[in-house]
């Protein structure tokens, strides 16, 4: 505790100081208000206020007042357009900052601090190529004072360098050279200096790490904003205090945290994987599909930032740019259970929403290559041969897949449909007897199985008993319901077999199985004759 009275003391004298020295200069202005230097004095102690990480104050519009004043003085100095392109990134004009540092850069040749602010700043629209040559013109120009500039290739190529060995290298080198060469560059040295500072807000994380894990959530809010008030420049706090507000339902405060945070560090991904799940817990699924395409842009090579955002395109029922997506995941391939699950996905995209049976089986097979234990695989694909009517191909997988697993309701099930659409009575109710067998919960096998009694064999009380298995079974089953009616209907029973085909229809408006029509069809048919 007195450890803190001491630094937010000090903190006090530092503010007062900069106080008195913002008032003196002003005082200077009153007695020559035409000289551009103390303007641009001024607006340097405006923008250094700003941006003190202690400071809540907002007097970034009075830095660049003050440097416009100046430069109507000084038009042909590239000094004073990059102090503009600096106050408007921090203000957030990111469009007006990148016209300062660009004309910064064409008053003077081989500008080292405005071609590295213009690399940040570009880094902050998500133009990340154009941040690269930026940042690249940067390091030609600094020389041995480019550590700063190293630095941000060193994160530009490490977010490019899943799976990439030759820009993981790059990256590494960019890395070593920021550190070496940080004892030259001013603005590596105040980076690292704002760092150190961060380390003292540890024991407030430690506090507020201990207050989430005993859900004391209202504690650990106040903590955290607490610690914003007094340090309103440390990224790390918002994305803490995002993942509280996104843990309890809070979504527009976590999205504005999120924000915070990555507009103070550009880099930080979890922010930005954080941010998308925030929008779309809410339903916002454009505004997540623009997040990730940023995140894309800067890290192209992670495979789940495509699967994810696929993930979105098929809710959104756009199928085309799912796939793609989809397609490309498994292109950068990270492992081979996680791919394979992604193959079965864009099988599944292909075959139930594309109608496209050969798609889907070449995406099941690609599975299947790379995890040839995992039995859905084999279900997937033969019902896949089964769309196409390919009867042979799908009885062969799955027959191969009971092989592996004698035992599976759910291949004897599909085997049972499937010779039930070949034809082959006999053997399809053997196969629906084995998946009974072994689900005795089986609601669609006994549902089928009925089918087949009732439609095939007309064998109506069997069927009556395997539709109530059915239906006791899965009580949301429309389907059951409706063949129930039908063989109640059959057997004379019209007022129990109408009140089973309103339950049908019903549970119908939820699960969507059945074709309204044929469920009204059946109950005006009760009482036509």
């Amino acid at each position: 505790m007195k450890k803190l009275m001491e630094e937010e003391q000090q903190n006090n004298k530092t503010h007062n100081k900069m106080f008195d020295q913002i008032e003196r200069c002003k005082i200077d202005l009153q007695k020559d208000p035409s000289n551009p230097s103390l303007h641009i004095r001024l607006g340097d102690l405006y923008l250094k206020w700003h941006l003190d990480i202690y400071n809540s104050g907002q007097f970034i519009d009075d830095a660049i007042t003050e440097y416009q004043i100046a430069m109507e003085s000084l038009l042909d100095s590239p000094q004073i357009f990059y102090k503009l392109g600096v106050a408007f990134l921090h203000k957030g004009d990111l469009d007006k900052a990148v016209n300062y540092f660009t004309t910064a850069i064409e008053k003077k040749n081989c500008y080292y601090e405005a071609y590295y602010m213009l690399a940040e700043t570009f880094v902050k629209k998500a133009h990340f190529t154009d941040a690269t040559d930026a940042a690249e013109a940067a390091v030609f120009c600094g020389g041995i004072k480019s550590s700063s500039a190293h630095y941000l290739l060193y994160k530009l190529y490490d977010a490019l360098s899943f799976k990439n060995s030759k820009t993981k290298f790059k990256a590494l080198c960019e890395k070593f050279l920021a550190f070496v060469l940080m004892p030259f560059d001013k603005i590596a040295r105040n980076n690292i200096a704002n760092t150190l500072i961060y380390l003292r807000f540890f024991p407030l994380f430690i506090k507020g790490f201990y207050a989430i894990q005993t859900k004391n959530y209202g504690l650990a809010v106040e903590l955290y904003k607490d610690a914003i008030e007094k340090a309103p420049g440390f990224a790390p706090l918002y994305c803490v205090l995002g993942d509280i507000y996104l843990s309890t339902g809070y979504f527009e405060d976590a999205i504005t945290e999120y924000k915070m945070a990555i507009w103070l560090d550009s880099f930080n991904i979890a922010a930005y994987r954080h941010l998308c799940r925030a929008y779309e817990e809410q339903g916002d699924y454009n505004q997540a599909i623009e997040i990730y395409n940023n995140l894309i842009a800067m890290a192209p090579n992670i495979p789940d930032l495509y699967s994810n955002l696929a993930n979105i395109y098929y809710i959104k029922g756009e199928f085309d740019l799912a796939i793609s997506n989809y397609q490309t995941a498994i292109t950068l391939n990270p492992n081979p259970s996680w791919t394979s699950i992604i193959a079965q996905t864009l099988g599944f995209v292909f075959q139930e929403n594309k109608s496209d049976p050969d798609s889907a089986i070449s995406a099941y097979q690609t599975a299947y290559v790379l995890t040839p234990e995992d039995i859905d695989i084999y279900v997937n694909l033969g019902s896949a041969f089964y769309d196409k009517e390919d009867y042979d191909n799908a009885l062969a997988i799955y027959r191969q897949a009971l092989e592996f697993q004698p035992h599976n309701a759910k291949i004897h099930c599909n085997l049972g449909f499937l010779y039930w659409g070949k034809g082959d009575t006999n053997e399809a109710m053997k196969s629906y007897e084995q998946a009974i067998k072994y689900n005795d919960l089986y609601d669609i096998a006994y549902n089928n199985l009925g089918v087949i009694y009732l439609d095939d064999l007309g064998r109506v009380n069997e069927s009556v008993e395997l539709f109530r298995k059915a239906v006791e079974t899965n009580p949301n089953y429309a389907l059951a319901h409706f063949n129930l009616a039908r063989a109640i209907s059959i057997k004379g029973d019209k007022i129990e077999a109408a009140k089973l085909y309103q339950m049908a229809q019903d549970i119908n408006k939820i699960t969507q199985e059945i074709d309204p029509k044929d469920i009204a069809d059946k109950i005006s048919e009760l009482f036509e004759s």
